[in-house]
């Protein structure tokens, strides 16, 4: 349970993911703050600002989500649309390494000065959960139609529809000075079977989860973004009256899956004639859409690679 003690703390807290539980609301919840991370995964691109907005502000959100199941590989979050971005990918690994990319048509993006939210970027599609954990188990899919003008309302209509938990979040990605911040809180009601829950009536559940929702409600993006305000000092703050209980946090940092090896199987796969064309001025260049790191190879098969600077 957090204490008065935690509230003096003054250390930086950034690139985590933070587990907590309102004891007395039978509530879960996640807190996420990253820094680093985005200005590593942003800084490869050369995203316009509308575009690297909303990749930030998925990463948080695939944050939060991964960070609910237990799994032994790989969550990812992906949009598709038919707007000016066309797809949108986070993924984030058990290991806690983070990558993420977005596809996009330049000519129909809004001018950066022209406001806009997650929907009328992505247009008419559908949002999807996967969790891949090998070949030999099996996987999890969820898929939800883009419903509303931004992610975290997409994201509570997955959940109203397809997991039929009560849940909800705050989030927020901001370009400073000195570099990317984002930040997030989730809280969720605790399933009905779940051996940690309290036993109560639908009618103290109702209100534990409307007094839960409404404290939520009342964390504001500066305290989000407050790379000086501990995570735990945060949730002391937001949920002191509720019994708040952290649990161990997880580290997070940029990672990338993508290899020579990688590459060469692949290209082994494709017919010669075929690797013929797509050499340029006598060699073949694959570049990585999540990390921008160049693969080389003027024949074809063995690759040499450029890590991105």
């Amino acid at each position: 349970m957090i204490g008065a003690a935690l509230d003096a703390a003054t250390e930086v807290t950034v690139d985590l993911i933070q587990p907590f539980q309102l004891d007395l609301a039978n509530v879960r919840g996640r807190a996420v703050r990253l820094s680093r991370v985005l200005d590593d995964m942003l800084g490869r691109h050369d995203y316009p600002q509308h575009v690297e907005q909303i990749v930030a502000e998925a990463t948080v959100a695939t944050l939060l989500l991964a960070s609910l199941l237990k799994y032994d590989g790989v969550f990812t979050l992906q949009a598709k649309g038919d707007g000016a971005v066309s797809l949108l990918v986070v993924d984030i690994t058990s290991a806690g390494d983070v990558r993420g990319y977005a596809r996009f048509d330049a000519d129909r993006l809004p001018s950066p000065d022209t406001p806009v939210d997650f929907q009328s970027l992505l247009g008419e599609g559908y949002l999807a959960f996967t969790v891949d954990q090998g070949e030999d188990t099996e996987g999890y899919q969820g898929i939800v139609a883009l419903t509303g003008p931004t992610l975290i309302d997409c994201l509570a209509h997955y959940f109203e529809q397809s997991e039929q938990l009560l849940t909800t979040a705050k989030l927020t990605a901001r370009h400073y000075p000195d570099g990317w911040r984002g930040g997030g809180v989730l809280i969720q009601h605790i399933p009905e079977e779940d051996e940690g829950r309290v036993p109560k009536s639908a009618a103290d559940n109702e209100e534990d989860w409307r007094r839960a929702s409404i404290l939520m409600n009342t964390v504001a993006e500066v305290e989000l973004l407050d790379r000086t305000l501990h995570l735990n000092s945060l949730l002391y703050r937001l949920f002191h009256e509720e019994d708040v209980r952290v649990f161990p946090p997880s580290a997070v940092q940029r990672g990338c899956r993508c290899s020579t090896d990688r590459v060469e199987r692949v290209l082994q796969s494709i017919p010669p004639e075929e690797l013929d064309d797509m050499k340029i001025d006598g060699e073949i260049v694959v570049t990585c859409e999540f990390c921008s790191t160049q693969y080389r190879s003027a024949d074809g098969v063995k690759f040499s690679s450029k890590s991105y600077e």
